[in-house]
This record gives structure tokens, sequence and C-alpha cells, in this order.
């Protein structure tokens, strides 16, 4: 039997409220002579962005990875999160001797601007009122995140990017570095991902945007400033997200129709399976680390990606002059991002003759397989990376300074 409580032990949302105003990370703060200019028009006159680092720069500062994280993670990629006390997201990847060797990579990892965990966002205090933003702050883009990932990243001193790479939203900023900065980036790794979100996928975020907008404590987005959280609503909306984000075969191995705790059905509404169970585990618990406003703006700045749409309706000029050499990554039994929108990516780099490699995954792990302990995925970002080193001139464990 798998043993799932219907709520977390504890609330965090305190703890995840300081580290929005004080972040157990690196901060870095842009004043009102760097504004960020964005798509929808509008500035921020200044901001700040909340990232870890992990590894040694080299001398000629030509090892640096950014990881992108997806809608709902954060700069908290291979170190112990300071809200949930768990690991970090991406453990399985970063670190010494690891696909992401921090031997070998100085790595970095945003807390995406709009975010939650420290980079200004709709719960961070706008200086105009002294209030949160709320719905005040502005809509933003994927391109928007990248750009102030540039800024960052040009106020390290670093020029260039040897490698790009992150999954579903994170790849999504993969493919707007690799399209917008094709100067930049030596190599791009977008692993789940597609050029647009489609309008299923659109249509899934309505549904947890309206969920969250239900919920009496959300308040027309005032929520902090009135001392409510729209937990139910935020909850819901997570755990119709978390189905999107595994397969059938993945639920079925895990739950089959199991009872939770009990030996027949209750012919009522608690959770009688397993699967209700853990689903419902997962809306609470995220609701403690996640900011419902942010929920809202990252899922509406994945909606309106499409790279194709920013360079006269066609894919492949996006990628012209391209001298970024590409891994692009599917599974099998990803039905949020099936293979079919990687070979989309991959057939426009090919008409414009780039350097690209795709490597299909047979799991059936789902969308979140590359979260996940999947040693093929291992081996293609080991492999891809270390020959992109060599011929980056990158020496094996180069610690440099």
């Amino acid at each position: 039997m798998v043993e799932v409580k219907d709520k977390p032990e504890a609330d965090t949302n305190g703890k995840r409220r300081e580290q929005m105003l004080a972040p157990d990370s690196l901060l870095m703060t842009f004043g009102a002579d760097e504004p960020l200019a964005l798509d929808c028009g509008a500035e921020l006159a200044s901001y700040s962005l909340a990232y870890q680092t992990y590894g040694e720069l080299n001398a000629d500062k030509s090892n640096a990875v950014i990881i992108c994280h997806a809608l709902t993670g954060d700069q908290h990629a291979a170190n112990i999160h300071p809200v949930t006390d768990k690991e970090g997201w991406w453990e399985t990847m970063v670190g010494p001797g690891k696909p992401i060797d921090t031997d070998r990579f100085f790595v970095i990892c945003v807390n995406h601007i709009g975010g939650c965990m420290g980079s200004t966002g709709p719960s961070s205090v706008n200086p105009e009122t002294g209030q949160a933003y709320g719905l005040d702050f502005p809509v933003i883009t994927i391109g928007d995140m990248v750009r102030a990932q540039a800024s960052l990243v040009d106020r390290l001193g670093i020029r260039d990017l040897f490698c790009v790479i992150g999954g579903s939203m994170g790849g999504m900023q993969v493919l707007e570095w690799a399209t917008s900065y094709k100067d930049r980036v030596f190599a791009a790794i977008p692993i789940a991902t597609a050029a647009r979100h489609s309008s299923q996928n659109i249509a899934f975020h309505e549904v947890g945007r309206q969920a969250v907008m239900a919920d009496p404590d959300w308040r027309g987005g005032r929520y902090v400033e009135e001392g409510t959280q729209p937990r139910k609503g935020l909850a819901v909306a997570r755990m119709a997200a978390h189905i999107t984000y595994l397969s059938d075969e993945a639920l079925h191995r895990k739950f089959g129709r199991n009872l939770q705790d009990r030996e027949r059905v209750t012919f009522g509404f608690d959770a009688d399976f397993q699967v209700e169970s853990y689903l419902r585990y997962q809306g609470y618990t995220f609701v403690d680390r996640f900011d419902a406003n942010s929920y809202l703006y990252m899922t509406r700045a994945m909606d309106y990606f499409d790279i194709a749409a920013d360079h006269g309706g066609d894919l492949p000029r996006a990628f012209e002059g391209t001298q970024t050499r590409f891994c692009c990554v599917s599974f099998t039994s990803d039905w949020l991002f099936p293979t079919e929108e990687t070979r989309t990516v991959v057939q426009a780099l090919n008409a414009v003759a780039a350097n690209v490699s795709f490597v299909e995954i047979e799991t059936d792990k789902g969308h979140d397989a590359f979260l996940l302990h999947e040693p093929e995925l291992f081996d293609a970002v080991s492999g891809f990376l270390s020959a992109a080193a060599q011929k980056r001139g990158l020496a094996p464990h180069d610690k440099e300074h």
C-alpha cells in the first residue's frame, strides 16, 4: 500500500513569504537606471533576481551554464530547499560528477521574474504603494524572463554561455535564449518542450487560473494585504496540473484502483482511492511553497509563448544564422509536450542547417520524466555536454581561476 497523507504536517507559507522578501540565496538588484522593458509595453523601473550558483567560473568565463526552471520550480536546483527542507528539484542532474558536472561547469539557476522565491513578482512590494503588487504587476512573457536573465549574466561579467538547459517552461526559455541571443549560446538543451503552447495546454492553464480566482480568499489578487490565501483554489489548480505531468501508465503502476487506508469504499466523498489522496497531498503541500498570483503569471507567460509568431510565422527563420549546438529531448509518454512538438523544432533547425541532435527517450513516466531518475536522459545530457565541452576547449574538471 502507498501511504500518503491528505495534508502536510506543517504550514510553511510563512517561510515562503520570508523567502520572497529575504531569500536564502544570492540576490541581484537592478535600479532605476537599468529598467526591464517588457513585451506588454510596460517596464519594471527596478527589480531583483534571486539565484543560486554551483561550481566555479573558470578564468576566461567560458564554462557558464544557465539552468532554466519549469513552471513551479525555483532557483534551488541542487541544494536543500529553504521552505520544504527537501533536496533541490534537479539533484539527479546537477552536482559533482553528475551530467551537469559542477566540477567542470559554473551553473547558474535564476528564480524567474514574476516568481515567488525572491525575484520580483506579484507578491513583492510595489514601491509606489508600499503594498504587494498583486494584479498591478505587469503581465510577463518568456522573453521577459530571458531578458532579465541576460541582464544578470551581464552583471556577472559573462559574455558567452557554454550551455542553456531546461525542461518544460524551462525548455521554452532555452529556445528563447537560442533565438534572441544566438551569438551568446554555445550549446542548448531544450527538454520536453515546444516552440509554442498548444490550445489544449492553454485550456488546462485556464482551468487552473479559474480555480484560483474562484476561491473567495483570492480577494481579486489582494490576498497578501488582506491577510488571506487562496489555498483551496491553488491546491485544486495544482491537482489538475499534476495529472498532466504524469502518464496513464505511471498512475496505474503507482496506484491502480487501490484503496487508501480502508478495506472497502465508503460511498462518500472522502479520498477512497490512493490516487485521490496523492493528489490532495500534492495540492496542499504546493500552496505552502508557491504564490497563487505567481501561478497565474507563470501560466500566462507559457500561454503567450510562440517563437514562430515572433518571426513572421516562420519557425526556421527564428533560428537563421545560429551557430549554437542543439540537443533536443522528448519522452514517449509525455502527452503534455508530445514528441511531435520536439520534432517540429528539430525540423526547423534542420531547415537552416543547424547543428542538432534529437533524442526521444522511451519511458512511461510522462512529462515529469525530466525531473526523475531517467538513466537514458542522464547519458544523453552527459554525452552531449562532454562533446560540446571538448569542442569549446574546456578541460575536464577545469577549476582554473
